[in-house]
């Protein structure tokens, strides 16, 4: 009994020297960054400890294993508290090409240098940046959202490869969250979708500790969190104390046993420095405690006063002997189950090894629908489903739904099997987002990065509401597929607040995310080919409403010109071209009827499609200047949208057709007459412009 005692003691004493660990590089990260919030990683270390060495199904020694579990740091400002728990758990980097190197991806260096130019410790996790990293969180919200599509991801994995003797997948999800998380509008719309969903698979450990930039949380926000989960479908579990080990324990295996819903776990903490009671807002949110604070609270925790970064004996061995051990050896099992389904299921097990490199299968391109030249035409969204539903049945993989519009985005997929994605039924294909296009767009994050290849659709309107998840994906570089329609003012009678202005220019004004708008149903196949082949950016598909003439492409360029992101579609007859039409989605075939008409009139035109700025800009120089010759100074761009951005390819001898105003309420064809995009007033800004 004594033997057994001591090492009780032996191990108490080793989480306390581990937790305080996690809390001293934390103080001394930031303060020698004189940036940074030291406040939460304190009074979080004994959760994340806990979590990470008693629960977390997750090989250090190989940190893209597919069936890890996956901890998310929704409060991202508390990344000291990620960076502490991958160095001492010694998660190793890998490299683009997801391959494990053999260094360290957090080592101590980088810690001392938090926050500082190429440190793998940036002020905010990044993902792809720092291995280990499983989401970028920075603004409030996102990580808690991006962690239902991670936990939505692995049920639709397990539903589509597990076979009995095979659980190839059955990963858990966890996300660290705060008073903030809470306070942001999309926690609720994710935690609703998640209950909704019964994602049992999900837990959310809240940080409840009253305290925000501005003071404490009763200066606006006093509603009672356990109820209104409780409301959501979630099962709500609470821990009076931070410090509580056992109870944390306690807390973590009732959520790893509940099989019909989430878990959200309420941990009350209070964050204490060196004076007891003593409680700093400023700490919790952007200001190191001082020298002064820090030689306490080291003096409180037993800690070398004037010892920096410092790392006790036994530390790093506790953390291996924990989850470094139980990590491998999960792992270790998993990959020989993987062999042997390898034998048995190898078409399976191939298409597991292309999703995790984000590839594609054979023959994901049979069977793309071409359209025959119609003056009728084809609507860019009823295109756009055509095309869809055949890259889904060669892509199974392919799955994503709608903000509530499937029927007006024609969004859903029609073949045989495609089936519905809910509760407790995780095979289908087909998501319904409900009216959440924020969580939406934050959850095909969490998809893509659990390596599905995820797709949402809208109105392009509502992009603004799916905005912020958005930019996050184009930092990440992950292949997330919006679809927008109802892409201009040709929504019609809806008006101005239905009817996209701005919005084109502000998708394009992102770094790395693809903005397409094609021009016809030929195009739109072309769009859809580029954007299934992206592997490290997001794409958006804008698409009409309303029926576009398909063009004869016998008598003009090939569709495939999409693929250089702008091309000629016409050209001058007899001679090097005098002026250039350029033109996106919709408003090509109204240039190309301009172009028509000025040719018969002896003027030489040339009309470019446009459909991806982004893509044409990664042209050479050479195929840009074809198709722009820098000497053809008269060029015209028409969009039905703002005209912000086109002076770049316009220039300063040239005009600008589109939108300077909000839209209005009244039929299309009238809207157009009102503002200007019509053949007739293309024709007579070039004789303008030409002087003729």
């Amino acid at each position: 009994m004594a033997a057994q005692h001591a090492v009780e003691i032996n191990t108490q004493q080793l989480e306390s020297l581990c937790i305080n660990t996690i809390r001293t590089l934390s103080m001394d990260a930031v303060q020698q960054a004189n940036s940074g919030h030291p406040g939460t990683p304190m009074a979080m270390a004994p959760v994340v400890y806990t979590l990470w060495q008693n629960f977390l199904r997750f090989d250090p020694e190989d940190p893209i294993w597919p069936n890890r579990d996956r901890f998310v740091l929704s409060i991202g400002h508390a990344s000291m508290l990620l960076y502490s728990i991958l160095h001492l758990t010694g998660v190793k980097a890998v490299d683009p090409d997801y391959e494990t190197l053999g260094e360290l991806s957090v080592k101590l260096e980088d810690i001392k240098r938090f926050r500082q130019l190429d440190s793998k410790c940036p002020g905010h996790p990044e993902y792809r940046w720092t291995s280990g990293v499983e989401t970028t969180t920075g603004p409030l919200g996102q990580g808690v959202a991006t962690s239902v599509g991670m936990a939505i991801s692995s049920r639709w994995l397990s539903s589509y490869f597990n076979r009995p003797g095979f659980e190839m997948f059955n990963f858990n999800v966890y996300a660290l969250c705060g008073d903030g998380d809470m306070m942001e509008g999309i926690s609720g719309e994710a935690a609703s979708l998640a209950g909704h969903l019964r994602l049992s698979n999900l837990c959310w450990i809240y940080d409840n500790n009253h305290i925000t930039i501005e003071g404490n949380t009763a200066l606006a926000f006093d509603e009672d969190v356990a109820t209104r989960f409780q409301g959501y479908g979630w099962n709500v579990t609470r821990v009076g104390d931070a410090n509580d080990v056992e109870l944390l324990t306690r807390a973590l295996t009732s959520a790893r046993s509940t099989n019909d819903r989430p878990t959200l776990i309420i941990v009350d903490s209070h964050i204490a420095y060196g004076a007891p009671n003593k409680q700093d807002t400023s700490a919790a949110h952007g200001e190191p405690l001082g020298e002064d604070e820090i030689r306490l609270a080291k003096r409180n925790y037993g800690w070398p006063e004037n010892a920096k970064f410092y790392v006790p004996d036994g530390v790093r061995e506790h953390f291996q002997h924990g989850i470094g051990r139980r990590g491998r050896k999960l792992r270790d099992e998993w990959m020989g189950t993987f062999e042997r389904y390898k034998k048995q299921y190898p078409d399976l097990a191939a298409q597991m090894d292309q999703i995790q490199r984000r590839a594609l299968p054979a023959g994901w391109d049979k069977n793309l629908p071409t359209f025959p030249a119609d003056p009728k035409g084809v609507a860019g969204r009823e295109a756009s489903a055509k095309v869809q539903n055949v890259l889904a049945k060669n892509i199974p993989w392919l799955v994503g739904g709608a903000a509530d519009l499937a029927p007006s985005t024609k969004t859903r997929l029609t073949f045989d099997g495609a089936g519905d994605f809910e509760p407790g039924s995780y095979e289908g294909r087909n998501l319904h987002f409900g009216i959440r296009e924020h969580a939406m767009g934050a959850v095909l994050n969490g998809m893509s990065l659990s390596k599905v290849r995820p797709y949402g659709s809208g109105f392009l309107i509502f992009s603004d509401y799916s905005r912020p998840a958005i930019r996050l994906a184009a930092i990440m570089e992950i292949p997330v597929i919006y679809i927008f329609t109802h892409d201009s003012i040709g929504v019609g009678e809806d008006g101005p607040t239905h009817q996209p202005i701005e919005q084109l220019a502000s998708l394009r004004a992102i770094p790395n995310l693809i903005t397409l708008r094609p021009g016809d149903a030929n195009e739109v196949v072309e769009a859809w080919k580029l954007i299934i082949q992206l592997r490290h950016a997001p794409a958006v598909l804008v698409l009409s409403r309303q029926n576009i003439p398909t063009l004869d492409r016998t008598k003009y360029a090939s569709a495939a010109g999409v693929t250089k992101g702008a091309y000629v579609l016409a050209d001058a007859k007899g001679g090097a071209p005098e002026i250039i039409l350029m033109a996106t989605g919709s408003e090509v075939p109204l240039a190309v009827d301009a172009y028509e008409k000025l040719s018969s009139e002896g003027i030489r035109a040339r009309v470019v499609s446009m459909p991806s700025w982004e893509i044409f800009e990664k042209q050479p120089q050479e195929y840009r200047d074809s198709v722009l010759p820098p000497q053809v100074r008269k060029r015209i761009s028409v969009e039905q949208a703002s005209t912000f951005g086109w002076a770049q390819y316009v220039g300063s001898d040239g005009d600008k057709i589109g939108m300077k105003t909000f839209g209005a309420s009244a039929p299309l064809k009238e809207l157009q007459k009102k503002f200007g995009f019509t053949p007739d007033r293309l024709v007579a800004c070039a004789h303008e412009l030409l002087g003729k």
